[in-house]
């Protein structure tokens, strides 16, 4: 009688203490396991691709070092609740084989696949879940643009060994995708340690991958498991093809380049004009041993600039800021350096705008006499012993924090440019490492910084005035605006993507007027070099993927690879490939 009065008592209590969790059941009652139609048939398994990585990363924690590479590494070791639909963007089950989201659309419960195991055998539980979710929401951990996120939660409540429940404090479009989109780490494997410690010992994972080979400064490889717990999936056949992946790291861009054209890289994507428009050129080229293409595809178009940091002196005052764009000759640059194949841009959300929705932001022109009247307004003078500007006694000087010679070529004109006007530029050239280091403490002037973009926007984490005050965040130049802050808060609510899409047009127009950055330029297709040895979808990327989901979808032909190595030893061409990818042109939606 005592057990079964406890037992009535534990229900109650449950019940009580657990959210309701009645709603919509998902995935929908007709979902299949579907083969991935981006995926060819004739993929196989085994060899392996080297890739430029740029330079060393300071860690492969993800949710300490917030950048694509870590996150694509660490997103082939550690899953997710709810994977993606590569086409439709719909979720399917990940870790989770179905998830409930409550009527009010503010609860929502995952149901484990109970055949989700670690790579120790270990089964995945509600517990792990449970124990990342803690471990990002931790103050001392080092964790905060992902806390941004998080805490949109209460923390989740653990129903049983396989379900968990996440609470929304509020009612948000984004909800689902954080609860459900976050990589689960291993419990069992972490727990007790340092977490701002961990960065490159991943023993336990989940995903198709795990760390193999790693040389500090040269390269890290990833190596598919055999026994990966989902292996037997049929949306992921043709998927992670390769054996190993090898990525390899330089300083510079350029040396990365000498290596590729020697075999030593085998997939590399162009981001300087340049190099696509002279050096692109040779037996290799012409015999099509390389293979160049150009990939038009669904690919988020983000944006880049010069940050500067308006939480100090000269760029807290948006006269100084304003100036600095009209400083920056970007037409010479792109005529001069870069061959005109780029636009400039005039908005930070460039592929919201459309003929239906033309951008209302103009295209700030290379003044100047705009740029001298505006820092005359602003209390800047020149002083004719000196020739520079000067404010309460003090030299018009800032330092630009770089990482990298490439943009040694552009700053050189822009500091030219500044010096005519009085003002002196210097340039502070570090590591990757070492400049995210001052990038996470917002010690910096100004800074060449480039931000990728979704296909879902989210102005939250770079625009939110509290985020200006987040270490190691994405609003590195301390932008705070209170109409910002409440479109932001009104498009919470707002599930219609092209509702929100006219929310984010507004807050562009704003954030474009309050000149955070000086806009430079972009392209809207990914230039791709690579050795022909491989084999391709006809698409040759995904519908949204960048190179990186080459990774994904390509494979080692064998044959292919056997005829590049006779080219090369006979001198003999190849046949050539289409030097442009139209994904519309190609792919049929079946």
């Amino acid at each position: 009688m005592l057990k079964y009065y406890k037992k009535l008592i534990f229900i109650l209590i449950f019940f009580l203490a657990a959210p309701s969790i009645a709603g919509e059941l998902f995935p929908k009652k007709g979902w299949t396991d579907k083969p991935d139609p981006l995926a060819s048939t004739e993929a196989v398994v085994g060899g392996e691709i080297s890739v430029f990585a740029g330079q060393y990363p300071k860690s492969l924690n993800y949710y300490l070092d917030n950048n694509v590479l870590s996150a694509e590494i660490f997103g082939a070791m550690y899953e997710t609740l709810l994977t993606i639909n590569p086409v439709t963007l719909d979720y399917e089950p990940g870790l989770a084989e179905k998830w409930l989201l409550s009527d009010d659309k503010r609860n929502f419960t995952f149901y484990m696949d109970k055949g989700a195991r670690w790579s120790d055998g270990r089964p995945v539980t509600a517990h792990d879940v449970k124990w990342t979710y803690d471990t990002i929401m931790d103050p001392k951990n080092l964790t905060g643009p992902h806390k941004l996120d998080m805490e949109r939660f209460e923390p989740p409540v653990v129903i049983d060994e396989y379900t968990i429940c996440f609470t929304a404090r509020e009612v948000h479009w984004k909800n689902l995708g954080i609860a459900g989109g976050f990589h689960i780490l291993c419990k069992h494997a972490f727990e007790g340690k340092d977490f701002n410690r961990v960065n490159f010992e991943f023993p336990v994972v989940s995903g198709l991958y795990r760390l193999g080979k790693m040389d500090e400064g040269i390269y890290i490889s990833l190596e598919r498991r055999s026994d990966w717990w989902n292996i037997t999936a049929r949306r992921f056949r043709g998927t992670g093809n390769f054996q190993t992946i090898m990525f390899k790291f330089f300083a510079e861009r350029e040396n990365a380049f000498e290596a590729f054209k020697k075999g030593m890289i085998d997939l590399f994507p162009i981001y300087t004009a340049r190099i696509w428009i002279n050096e692109t050129k040779g037996e290799n080229f012409a015999a099509n041993r390389i293979i160049k293409q150009k990939i038009y595809n669904y690919h988020p178009v983000g944006f880049q600039g010069f940050a500067m940091n308006m939480r100090k002196p000269p760029f807290d005052d948006v006269r100084v800021r304003k100036a600095m764009a009209f400083l920056l000759d970007r037409r010479k640059m792109n005529s001069a350096l870069m061959y005109s194949q780029y636009f400039l841009h005039r908005s930070y959300f460039e592929d919201l705008y459309t003929k239906e929705n033309p951008c209302p932001n103009t295209l700030v022109p290379f003044d100047k006499e705009k740029a001298g009247n505006l820092l005359r307004q602003a209390g800047w003078a020149v002083n004719p012993k000196t020739g520079f500007l000067e404010k309460n006694g003090k030299r018009f000087s800032f330092r630009f924090l770089s990482r990298s010679s490439s943009s040694e070529k552009f700053l050189a004109i822009f500091a030219e440019d500044l010096k005519d006007i009085g003002i002196e530029l210097v340039i502070d050239k570090k590591d990757w490492a070492a400049w995210a280091r001052d990038m996470d403490e917002y010690n910096y002037q100004m800074t060449w910084a480039a931000w990728s973009s979704g296909v879902f926007k989210d102005p939250e984490s770079m625009w939110l005035s509290k985020e200006a005050d987040r270490k190691g965040g994405n609003n590195i130049t301390g932008f705070k605006n209170l109409e910002v802050d409440n479109l932001i808060e009104k498009q919470k609510e707002i599930f219609d993507v092209n509702e929100r899409n006219k929310i984010y047009r507004k807050i562009d127009q704003i954030v474009y007027n309050a000149a955070p950055y000086v806009l430079l330029w972009n392209i809207n297709y990914t230039r791709l070099l690579y050795w022909n040895k491989f084999g391709t979808p006809d698409i040759v990327l995904s519908k949204y993927g960048s190179e990186s989901s080459a990774n994904a979808y390509w494979w080692l032909d064998e044959d292919s690879r056997d005829d590049l190595y006779d080219a090369l030893k006979n001198k003999l061409y190849l046949p050539p490939k289409n030097p442009s990818i139209y994904f519309d042109e190609i792919f049929d939606g079946l």
